[in-house]
Formats: structure tokens, C-alpha cells, sequence
């Protein structure tokens, strides 16, 4: 079988202390049919000058320097230059498992289009992982594992950013990195999942993720909170919202709240709900709290749960499940 051109673009910006060993973990791939497009992103430390000494020895890895400003403007540009049948993105300083490309290719040749290929992670770090990021890991993982991710989609980002692979056609079809909403990795998995590209199972660790107390991810405006919950109501209302059901808040603390603001803005009609006994009866943006009995006086609706506390999900879930409702169609985990 004739080998598939892999296109691995990677914007980087004074990642100067790990970019050669990313390189590296890349040249020694066991599947040696790729193209890597590197854009510096406006570096001011040595990283240019490193990637340049690679492109000297390598005609595999092309460099070029960003045109405009940040990770979305490098990766559109990185994708522009791509040739390859497939798509993937690493981040600078990360490393890849040797057999990362040959599983990727190979469950996405085996699935066809319409699929994600994607892999278990690892996180690394030389200060230690915190028990959020561990919590995050085997999250993810799991989902991964049994190629449940969008299940969960509404929590968190449920495809890791440099571990993916994509038909190109695919990748087209859900307008690849122009959308410039970030964080811009959660946006192309809520595109995925809008286009119902099914996510394939894996159970190998592919890729080894960096943690560092100034990774972008950590210390960037585009990756706060704020933003994340901005994306998740977006897509929410583009793609599960029912305007036929009753649409209900759970919770009002900060998410509950700034989820209950949107709807208003938006003139979109909502009930709330909550358990916390000191809220109950009261009104916030003109809306009166109703405990979260109140929803079985209710008939047809849909939920969106901002409560984050893990015990108290499980309690919302079985509480749900009494009441014969089901998730994604009647109710969601938005937190």
C-alpha cells in the first residue's frame, strides 16, 4: 500500500530549551513519510536559529516565520504550505512516542474519512505534575480510551491539541484554523464534533506533554476560563440547544451565573434551579431561584448543569436518571 504524505504543523515561539528535543522525537518516528511545517511565531530567544540548523539536514522540515500575530495566524499559515493526505499538530515542547505517526496513520487508514485518530498522553514535567493536570490525564485517557470524548465535550477539552490526525478533505470541511476564536484547540474539537467525525478508540500512549510553569496554556489571556466558557455556549447553542424544550440552569454560583447572563442577553427564556437553600426563592438578573425539585413540575426540558463539584454530579446524574432523562437530549454538564 502506497504511503500517505503526514503534513505536522507546529507554530513555536521561545521554546528555545525544548524545541530540538521535539525535533528529534520527530526524525526518529517509525513511519518516515512526513512533512513538518514549523512558523515561528515572533520568537525572540534561539529558537529560529535552532530549527534552521535542522532544515540545513533535513529537507523534510520546512521553516517560516509567521505573518501575522499568534497561534492561529502560524498554524493558517503552516496549513497553507502543507501538502500531506494527512493532518496533525505538535506543540514545540512536547515530545512524541517513536510509533506516535504509524498509529495515527494507521487507525485513520483503517477507519477512513469522517474519523479522528487520536492517542493516550503523558504528562511530564521536571517540577512535577499537579494533581489537576493527573486529574486531567486520566480524563482524557479514558474518553480516549473507549473513543467516548464527546460525551464529555461540554466539560472540557476532550481532544488533546497535539495529538490528533485528520483526513486533509476532512480538515477542510470543518474550516481547518480560520476561525479566530480561541482557545483555538477547543474550537476545532467542538468543529469535529459539529461534524460528527467520530473520534477512534486508542489505548496507546502516543504523547508526552510538557508542563511548565510559563507554557502559554498556563499564562496566556486566550486560555482563561472566560473563554472556555464562551466557546461552550457558543457551540451549545449552534449545535444541541432545542428551542423546543424548556431550557433550565442548575447551579448559581460564578458559571451558573455567567451562563444565565448569556441566555438573557440573548433573549433566551430559561428557567433556574439550584440546591443551595440560601439562594432559593431569591432574584438574581430578574430571575427567581427555584429548587432543583422544581424540575420534575416541568415537562420537556433541557439542562444545562454548571455544578462542578464531582459528588455532587454523580448526585444530579442518578437524580436524572430517576427521572428518566438523558444526557446530551435532556440534560448536560456544562462546568
Amino acid at each position: 500500500m502506497q504511503k500517505k504524505l503526514v503534513s505536522i504543523l507546529i507554530p513555536f515561539k521561545n521554546t528555545e530549551v525544548f524545541i530540538a528535543d521535539c525535533i528529534e522525537s520527530i526524525i526518529k518516528q517509525t513511519y518516515t513519510f512526513w512533512e513538518v511545517i514549523m512558523v515561528d511565531d515572533n520568537s525572540t530567544d534561539k529558537s529560529f536559529d535552532i530549527v534552521s540548523a535542522y532544515v540545513e539536514k533535513d529537507s523534510r522540515i520546512i521553516l517560516l516565520k509567521n505573518t501575522g500575530n499568534g497561534i492561529i495566524d502560524a498554524l493558517q499559515l503552516a496549513f497553507s504550505k502543507s501538502y500531506g493526505e494527512f493532518i496533525t499538530r505538535m506543540d514545540s515542547d512536547d515530545l512524541m512516542r517513536p510509533n506516535k505517526l504509524e498509529v495515527l496513520v494507521n487507525n485513520l487508514s483503517k477507519y477512513g474519512k469522517k474519523h479522528v485518530a487520536t492517542g493516550l498522553v503523558k504528562y511530564f514535567s521536571d517540577e512535577g505534575i499537579s494533581s489537576g493536570y493527573q486529574k486531567y490525564e486520566r480524563w482524557l485517557n479514558n474518553l480516549t480510551k473507549s473513543g467516548s470524548n464527546y460525551s464529555e465535550i461540554y466539560k472540557e477539552c476532550v481532544i488533546p491539541s497535539p495529538c490528533w490526525m485528520i483526513h486533509r478533505d476532512d480538515f477542510l470541511l470543518c474550516n481547518a484554523f480560520n476561525p479566530h476564536r480561541y482557545p483555538e484547540d477547543y474550537d476545532l474539537t467542538f468543529r469535529f464534533y459539529k461534524h460528527q467525525f467520530k473520534c477512534i478508540p486508542c489505548d496507546l500512549i502516543l504523547h508526552d506533554w510538557r508542563d511548565y510553569s510559563y507554557r502559554t496554556s498556563r499564562t496566556h489571556e486566550h486560555y482563561a476560563q472566560n473563554y472556555f466558557l464562551d466557546i461552550k455556549l457558543h457551540y451549545f447553542l449552534e449545535i444541541d440547544y432545542n428551542p423546543n424544550k424548556t431550557l433550565v440552569v442548575w447551579g448559581a454560583g460564578f458559571k451558573g451565573k455567567q451562563v444565565a447572563k448569556t441566555f438573557i442577553k440573548k433573549n433566551i427564556p430559561f428557567e433556574w434551579i439550584c440546591d443551595n437553600y440560601k439562594k432559593i426563592g431569591k432574584t438574581i438578573y430578574g430571575e427567581i431561584l427555584k429548587p432543583f425539585q422544581y424540575l420534575e413540575e416541568l415537562e420537556n426540558t433541557q439542562s444545562v448543569v454548571t455544578v462542578a463539584n464531582e459528588n455532587a454530579q454523580k448526585d444530579i446524574k442518578n437524580y436524572m436518571n430517576k427521572l428518566h432523562l438523558k444526557p446530551f437530549e435532556d440534560f448536560i454538564f456544562m462546568c
